[in-house]
């Protein structure tokens, strides 16, 4: 299983700034730190700021905070979120799939049941399950931020 690059910067924008607690961070502040693109996680803070997980406050002094507690930020939801699907292989497309074993495939089931298990080891978590080692992360995130 892979998740997309927006997935992987989703999760690190929401952890960044669940390191900051109430102080505002910028993007351009955020992909520094992380060595991303500007522009890609732009769009990633757009999605997130639609869902409600990421509050922008524009202006001179404007920036971005978590839009809700990070302990009601739930890892698989957003992952679930963000992730255009779960389509592992291509017989997981019951509209375009050509597999020939369709229907008499136990691996199909097998992937199928692996799927659900990430998902429900990563509904286990919120955001603030994440940042609990965070003295390293924070050291290593928000040193002369």
């Amino acid at each position: 299983m892979r998740l997309t690059r927006h997935t992987d910067y989703a999760l690190r924008v929401l952890m960044y700034l669940g390191l900051r607690g109430d102080r505002l961070s910028t993007i351009h502040e955020i992909a520094t730190r992380y060595g991303i693109s500007e522009n890609h996680l732009t769009k990633v803070v757009h999605q997130l700021g639609r869902q409600g997980l990421v509050k922008t406050v524009r202006g001179r002094n404007g920036g971005l905070m978590l839009g809700r507690p990070a302990a009601r930020i739930n890892v698989g939801k957003v992952v679930r979120l963000t992730e255009p699907d779960f389509e592992i292989v291509e017989c997981f497309d019951r509209e375009t799939s050509q597999c020939v074993l369709r229907g008499a495939c136990v691996l199909q089931t097998a992937l199928s049941e692996a799927v659900r298990a990430f998902l429900a080891v990563l509904d286990g978590y919120t955001l603030a399950d994440l940042l609990r080692p965070g003295d390293r992360m924070a050291t290593r995130l928000l040193a002369a931020s």
